[in-house]
């Protein structure tokens, strides 16, 4: 390995105070006490630096944070001894200049402090408030388990125009085979030459016309018209269909803990939001300037003539796909998406 720095970014600035701990009560904001770091004896050290010690637990910290954020990566441990000298180096020379007590430092350390304490208020709560398991069964049965539904297996064959889709049909009634078909002539599965496959999936992973096609066949029949959407016009073949079997309870548990965790918070927030005095003191809407047009003059006309266009057409949105697992919702998010069996959000999407 060459001998050069760690990057200073990989595991953050935070740690440079850890390397200067008796001084670091000197640096802090005139609004607060000061709080003296616990002196760090010489038994303790991993270095001193002009008489200044780098304990034990910031080198341990930093090792820590290497491979947390390097997933698994690791360095020599004369490399980050000698990363958390030139650091505390750094650190000594800064308050030589004095650039502690700069308004810059100040602010910038002020809002550490709150970045921090926010972390350590969040932390506490979810320490003393955890996730029990009864509250994640009760989550479960109301939310997952309860999911009722039909899953689909299907194939299609996606083309541009309602006369190609027709001619397929046509060859289909003569017997021909769909997978066959629908590798040759699909814009679905040209490439990929998987018959037109799309595995199992629910009515709300596909658009809506195309849904609704297949919950009305039969299984092992096809559609007898071409089904349009805005991905062009699909020929469709229903080959099965089964009810939603909803995940294990132990296979969602994981997934379920984040959920309720972050439901806990929100609710602990919105009471403090709740009881607090809050006054916004700017707007919240930005107000457009008016500007009045100006008078037109023979030489110059007010405005340009208008240019005749062809509108686009904005085609249908898809459906909305749900969350894999109750873990990929937003916080806010009052109930947790059922855990389903990965399928593709739309046929044209799928393949392209």
């Amino acid at each position: 390995m060459k001998n050069k720095l760690i990057p200073l970014l990989v595991v953050g600035t935070a740690l440079i105070a850890g390397c200067n701990q008796e001084k670091a009560a000197d640096t802090g904001s005139t609004s607060a006490p000061a709080v003296t770091a616990p002196a760090i004896d010489k038994a303790d050290a991993v270095a001193v630096v002009n008489g200044q010690y780098i304990s034990k637990s910031t080198l341990e910290t930093l090792e820590k944070e290497i491979a947390e954020r390097g997933h698994g990566q690791t360095f020599p441990k004369e490399k980050l001894v000698e990363e958390l000298v030139q650091r505390e180096l750094l650190v000594q020379d800064a308050i030589q200049k004095q650039l502690d007590k700069s308004p810059e430092y100040i602010t910038q350390l002020e809002a550490a402090k709150k970045a921090l304490l926010t972390q350590a208020g969040l932390q506490n709560f979810i320490k003393a408030n955890p996730v029990t398991d009864e509250e994640i069964k009760a989550e479960y049965e109301s939310k997952v388990a309860a999911e009722k539904g039909t899953e689909y297996k299907a194939r299609h064959i996606l083309v541009k125009t309602e006369a190609e889709a027709k001619k397929l049909i046509a060859e289909l009634d003569k017997g021909a085979d769909f997978a066959k078909l629908a590798n040759k002539n699909s814009l679905d599965a040209k490439e990929s030459q998987n018959g037109g496959d799309l595995g199992w999936f629910s009515a709300a992973q596909m658009v809506a016309p195309f849904s609704e096609a297949v919950a009305a066949l039969e299984k092992g029949k096809y559609t007898k018209e071409p089904v349009k959407t805005q991905f062009g016009y699909h020929v469709i073949l229903k080959e099965d269909s089964r009810p939603i079997t909803p995940p294990p309870l132990e296979a969602v548990k994981e997934q379920l803990t984040p959920f309720l965790q972050r439901k806990k918070v929100q609710s602990m927030i919105e009471t403090l939001r709740n009881q607090a005095k809050v006054e916004i003191l700017v707007p919240l809407t930005e107000e457009k300037p008016t500007t009045e047009a100006a008078p037109s003059t023979p030489e110059q006309p007010a405005t340009a003539p208008a240019v005749e266009g062809t509108a686009t057409e904005k085609a249908p949105a898809a459906a909305e796909e749900k969350p894999a697992t109750p873990a990929a919702e937003p916080a806010k998010t009052e109930e947790p998406a059922k855990a389903a069996e990965p399928a593709p959000a739309a046929p044209a999407e799928n393949k392209k």
